[in-house]
């Protein structure tokens, strides 16, 4: 049994595409905020740790519980999600013309263990004219999105670059997400599942 420990459609899409459905879907209740000085990295490490621990907690000793948690980062600054518009410009305009790193943390809780790891990729958004920007927060995108931006939406017009993996940057790194469920003995069929 798989259960997804995330309420994100993005990720449930990035599994099937690998052919994996999970068997439930359940979103831990937890809080994101970040601890005072935390870095980025150890920030989506601990997060995704404690959604694959609670949720293990009340799972099926047989389960296999799969979380994530992606952070945008400008520098030391973690972006969440923002609040609402306003802040969504103010961290789009703090991405607009630089290069940015998504971390996005994976743990996998599965016979009484949990494995994580945390993958990195760099980004490069475009420098945003004013109408850009206003389009964009317009959209309505931005919203429930860490950073503000959805780069398989709108959000992939204004982003010319990025090295390292792009299913990171849309919130599941599909590559090491695979080789941890097959490291822990869950089969992935790698084919898409029947309509």
């Amino acid at each position: 049994m798989l259960i997804l420990g995330s309420g994100s459609p993005r990720r449930r899409e990035l599994l099937a595409r690998i052919g994996v459905v999970p068997d439930a879907i359940r979103a831990a209740d937890i809080d994101e905020s970040p601890l005072k000085g935390e870095l980025p990295r150890p920030h989506a490490l601990r997060l995704a740790r404690q959604k694959a621990e609670t949720i293990a907690s009340t799972a099926p000793r047989d389960a296999f519980v799969l979380s994530a948690d992606t952070v945008v980062a400008v520098g030391r600054r973690i972006l969440g999600k923002p609040r609402d518009a306003a802040e969504a410009a103010q961290f789009l305009l703090m991405l607009s013309g630089r290069a940015h790193r998504v971390t996005t943390a994976i743990c996998l809780a599965a016979r009484g263990q949990t494995v994580c790891r945390a993958v990195e990729t760099r980004v490069k958004m475009k420098r945003l004219s004013d109408v850009e920007l206003s389009a964009y927060l317009r959209s309505g995108e931005w919203e429930g999105k860490a950073g503000g931006y959805a780069i398989q939406g709108l959000a992939a017009a204004l982003i010319p670059e990025i090295n390292g993996s792009y299913t990171n940057v849309v919130g599941l790194p599909l590559t090491e997400t695979m080789n941890m469920l097959t490291g822990a003995g869950y089969p992935v069929p790698l084919e898409s599942p029947a309509p």
